[in-house]
């Protein structure tokens, strides 16, 4: 086998863009000749794959899954489980490629079944195929043409109740910019009419979240820090009223009140009938099925939230393309 040396490398790594490493073990899968090694990294799915690596990928899908391991008896012992996952790319193009659509829903039954560590997903192996997650999404990059990211994930599982899912303006079933999971827990099992009544419940409070987007299930689950921020405001608005500080205190609780009614999922008002709270819904559920419901858990998901996104200036890229600038 000739010497593989690193000006070669380099200059592989420039033809195609692919990562020094790759471009090594081309090169040296190949007796060292270029031309086959670019063919290489091509058939791969590596080349050009790292020069996109590095551009914002704020866009792309949210995927949903569930599993019900006792939907087809009549009293379901079995657990059910949802899934949510945020695969990005860069453009709103690629959320309609059918490519990367079956990506993300692929990868959004894996969470079901590996568990919701990102970095361990990357790694495992992609559903009927023999490479990994991480695999299977440079081939799509070097295929579509555009950097993708496998940025978050979740589970939610309910031993002796369900977990519901809900897409926002769906591009296909379980795809969409917005996702949302919930779980509701029962008191004691329920029969499969009784599950789907509450599965029933569950969608409608998931399409809930989507729209009203509360930041907790109930008041103590609210972060302690967002309280203290909201309080150290309330009382600043309260103070300039002027009132002694009992009185501001007796304010700021007031309108402490007002604040987990906007923001808290227990004491927001029903999307679904504009009269309820959703803590009162519940209460109903259980008193019609006979059981205790709760919400354990819920998970949103918008697509591109909290990534900086670049901002570019269209005539500047013109003129840069043109090297006028």
């Amino acid at each position: 086998m000739p010497e593989i040396s690193a000006n070669l490398v380099k200059e592989l790594r420039e033809k195609t863009g692919a990562g020094m490493m790759d471009c090594k073990r081309a090169l040296s899968e190949c007796d060292g000749k270029l031309d086959d090694a670019v063919d290489w990294l091509r058939k791969k799915g590596l080349s050009q794959a790292a020069k996109k690596a590095g551009r914002t990928a704020a866009e792309g899908l949210v995927g949903v899954a569930s599993a019900d391991a006792g939907a087809s008896g009549s009293t379901s012992g079995g657990a059910s489980a949802g899934a949510i996952v945020e695969i990005n790319a860069e453009t709103d193009f690629v959320a309609r490629n059918e490519a990367f659509q079956k990506l993300v829903g692929d990868v959004a039954h894996l969470v079901l079944q590996q568990g919701d560590d990102v970095e361990k997903l990357k790694t495992s192996t992609y559903p009927h195929a023999s490479h990994s997650v991480t695999d299977e999404m440079t081939r799509l990059i070097a295929t579509i043409g555009e950097n993708m990211s496998l940025r978050r994930a979740a589970v939610i599982k309910s031993s002796q109740g369900v977990v519901a899912s809900y897409i926002h303006n769906s591009l296909k079933p379980g795809l969409g910019k917005i996702g949302v999971v919930i779980g509701l827990d029962s008191s004691k099992p329920l029969d499969h009419n009784a599950k789907e009544s509450l599965l029933a419940t569950g969608r409608q409070i998931a399409m809930h979240i989507a729209a009203a987007n509360p930041i907790a299930v109930s008041n103590d689950q609210v972060d302690q820090a967002v309280l203290m921020r909201e309080r150290d405001v309330l009382a600043d608005q309260a103070r300039a009223s002027g009132k002694p500080e009992d009185v501001i205190a007796k304010m700021v609780e007031g309108r402490l009140r007002k604040f987990y009614e906007e923001n808290v999922l227990l004491e927001q008002v029903y999307v679904i009938d504009n009269e309820n709270k959703i803590k009162d819904v519940l209460a109903q559920l259980g008193k019609t099925l006979s059981t205790n419901v709760t919400i354990s858990r819920f998970v949103r998901y918008n697509l591109g939230e909290g990534i900086e996104r670049e901002q570019t200036n269209f005539a500047d890229e013109v003129a840069a393309a043109s090297g006028k600038k």
